[in-house]
């Protein structure tokens, strides 16, 4: 039989979240990540938060920037939360796009580009942060300016792996950034065009990406969903496509716990989970070949510590909608493993990297791809969404309602 979580576990988890992100989270990052003579943040940081090069990874200046507006607007309306957000907008503005539109993915400390890629990730995650820094500062031209974006990167063709005419194929990436962009993008503008593209990318992924027949969710597939039988074709991310499930699932809770949406979120959920869990050593792989062939990835076997936040996501919220136990029961395997290994118990903050059986693999804090986002963003999600249960169950529970 399915049983909710208890009262007092509801609370344990939230007071962990919430403390974890107010009292750990950002006071490892805050201020030392902000770059007072250059603007912008610096995030390639060292175990005790000691700077290892001062480069500047572009999506994280509009990941970190989102993240305080999205603080701003959610939790309190603290200055320097206004203030820090603003910084990151305008290092974006002053140094991050290339005469073509396009955005940088890595300039120097002073803004000098370094390096491009050819997925838009920088600029998604500028749209983010415009839209959520549009709300806080009541600037209706950074909303504009994210709508505008929106709009540029809905027609950016990335440049393909390989060659088409040989072997075309697309990514799950692409479909699954656009719903959470596009969902965070509503909150600013209402714009129709947000619902249209949630619609689309969800329409694609359920179609196209997801595999009944392997019970997965692929990462590489050919333009019209073919499977194809590589490496890349064959291999899964857990962390990656139960994200995508719990993106989808947000949907669901923002319509009303739609239950197709639900249903579909759920199955992402359910079957990841099934491949990504390590049942030897506990965590979650970094891939898996779905035909149980080797991964070409040395680090295949790894626990990255953003897998394990978006599983903590994903299962507390499929618990939630569903009521399901199996679900707070996951939630709870995929809690405890993540907090027995990942914490820095001395300097604060998550380790990233982990061998196998959970020890250390590097004791950075942040790099071009690990910074304040992903455990911040765990940490404020499921706070907010175990403060509006605990609150309807003691609506539901009042003798006055």
């Amino acid at each position: 039989m399915d049983t909710q979580m208890d009262l007092d576990l509801i609370k344990s988890y939230l007071r962990i979240y919430r403390d974890g992100l107010l009292n750990d989270t950002l006071r490892f990052w805050l201020p030392r990540a902000i770059d007072l003579e250059q603007g912008g943040y610096l995030t390639a940081l060292g175990e005790d938060g000691a700077v290892l090069q001062t480069d500047k990874s572009v999506w994280f200046q509009g990941r970190f920037a989102w993240l305080l507006a999205t603080l701003y607007n959610t939790v309190e309306q603290r200055p320097e939360w206004l203030e820090y957000s603003r910084h990151g907008i305008e290092f974006i503005n002053r140094h991050c796009f290339d005469q073509d539109g396009r955005m940088f993915f890595l300039v120097t400390r002073e803004g000098r580009p370094l390096r491009k890629r050819r997925y838009c990730f920088s600029e998604v995650f500028a749209i983010v942060a415009l839209a959520a820094y549009s709300i806080a500062a009541r600037n209706q031209e950074a909303a504009q300016q994210a709508l505008e974006l929106f709009q540029r990167v809905l027609h950016f063709q990335p440049e393909p792996k390989t060659d088409s005419r040989t072997r075309p194929m697309k990514g799950l990436v692409m479909p699954m950034i656009l719903i959470v962009t596009a969902q965070e993008l509503r909150k600013a503008t209402n714009n129709p065009l947000c619902d249209e593209v949630i619609d689309r990318c969800i329409a694609e992924i359920e179609r196209d990406f997801l595999k009944p027949e392997f019970k997965c969710l692929l990462e590489t597939v050919g333009p019209q969903g073919e499977f194809i039988d590589t490496f890349d074709g064959r291999m899964m991310n857990p962390g990656h496509a139960i994200e995508a499930g719990w993106f989808i699932l947000e949907e669901a809770r923002l319509r009303n716990h739609d239950p197709r949406l639900v249903r579909l979120g759920t199955t992402i959920i359910d079957w990841m989970m099934d491949w990504g869990w390590d049942r030897d050593h506990g965590g979650i792989y970094y891939f898996r070949d779905v035909k149980g062939l080797p991964c070409t990835e040395y680090w295949h076997d790894m626990k990255f510590w953003w897998p394990h936040n978006e599983a903590i996501i994903g299962t507390l919220l499929a618990h939630l909608l569903t009521g399901e136990s199996k679900y707070a029961r996951w939630h709870q395997m995929v809690h405890d493993w993540s907090y027995a290994h990942f914490p820095d118990p001395v300097h604060g903050e998550w380790f990233g990297y982990l061998h196998r059986d959970g020890s250390v693999s590097t004791r950075l804090k942040g790099n071009v791809w690990k910074g304040p986002f992903h455990l911040p963003r765990m940490q404020w999600y499921c706070w907010q969404r175990l403060e509006e249960e605990l609150k309807r169950r003691n609506q539901l529970a009042s003798p006055n309602r």
